[in-house]
C-alpha cells in the first residue's frame, strides 16, 4: 500500500476547510429556512430626492433618516422582513447604516431631474457594499439601497440587496419600486414605500429569486 505524502494530506483537508467557508449561494439562502440574514438597514447614502424642493435636506439627514429605519424595526409586525424572506426571525444592528447615512450630504440631496430616480447601477451597489462596515458579523446580511424617492411619481426605489457578510460578494441587487401612499410626516411618508416594496418580496420577489 502507498503511502498518502504529507503534502497530499495537506492540500486536502486545505480544500475540506475552503469548501466548508464558502459562501451560501442565493439559492442556499432563501431556500433553507435555518440559514439567517442578518439586517442593516435602509443605506439613503445615494438617495435623490425628487420634485420636493421644499424639503428640508438638512434635517432629513440629521433625523428622518433614522426614523425611516427606526420605524421598520419597531414595527416589524407591520413591516414583516422575516416573512418576506420566509425566515422564522431576522436579526437586525442599525448602528452602521446610521453612521453612514448621518455623512450624507445635504447639499446633494435634492434633485428636480426625474431620470434620478433610476440612477444608481449594480455596480454602484456592489461598490457600496465593499465599503460598508459590518464588524464581526458572519453570514449573509440584507441591505436596501434607495436609488430615487420621487413625489412625482409617489415611489422609492430601492435596491434589494443581499450578500455574504464576510467577503462583501453580491448574492442579490434586484431593484424594486415602491408606491407611496397618504401620510402625515415624511418618516411615515417614504416608510409607506419600504412596506410596500417588502410586501412584495413576500407575495411575488421571492418565488422569482428563489428559481435563479
Amino acid at each position: 500500500m502507498k503511502k498518502i505524502s504529507t503534502k497530499v494530506l495537506f492540500l486536502f483537508f486545505t480544500l475540506l476547510l475552503i469548501s466548508g467557508l464558502k459562501a451560501q449561494t442565493l439559492n442556499e439562502v432563501l431556500t433553507d429556512k435555518e440559514l439567517p440574514i442578518y439586517y442593516f438597514g435602509i443605506d439613503f447614502t445615494k438617495a435623490k430626492l425628487i420634485g420636493d424642493a421644499t424639503a428640508k435636506s438638512d434635517d432629513i439627514v440629521a433625523r428622518q433618516f433614522d426614523g425611516i429605519n427606526d420605524v421598520i424595526i419597531n414595527e416589524s409586525g407591520k413591516y414583516d422582513i422575516a416573512g418576506a424572506f420566509k425566515k422564522a426571525e431576522v436579526s437586525s444592528n442599525l448602528s452602521f447604516v446610521s453612521k453612514r447615512n448621518q455623512k450624507t450630504d445635504p447639499d446633494q440631496l435634492l434633485s428636480s431631474d426625474s431620470d434620478d430616480f433610476h440612477h444608481l447601477e449594480e455596480s454602484d451597489v456592489e461598490k457600496l457594499v465593499k465599503g460598508f462596515n459590518t464588524g464581526d458579523k458572519t453570514g449573509t446580511g440584507l441591505l436596501f439601497v434607495v436609488d430615487g424617492m420621487s413625489k412625482t411619481r409617489k415611489a422609492i426605489s430601492v435596491w434589494v440587496t443581499l450578500f455574504d457578510i464576510k467577503s462583501k460578494k453580491i448574492l442579490l441587487a434586484d431593484k424594486m419600486e415602491g408606491k407611496v401612499g397618504m401620510a402625515f410626516s415624511f418618516r411615515n411618508y417614504w416608510a409607506a414605500g419600504m412596506k410596500n416594496v417588502i410586501d412584495n418580496i413576500k407575495s411575488s420577489k421571492y418565488a422569482v429569486w428563489k428559481m435563479r
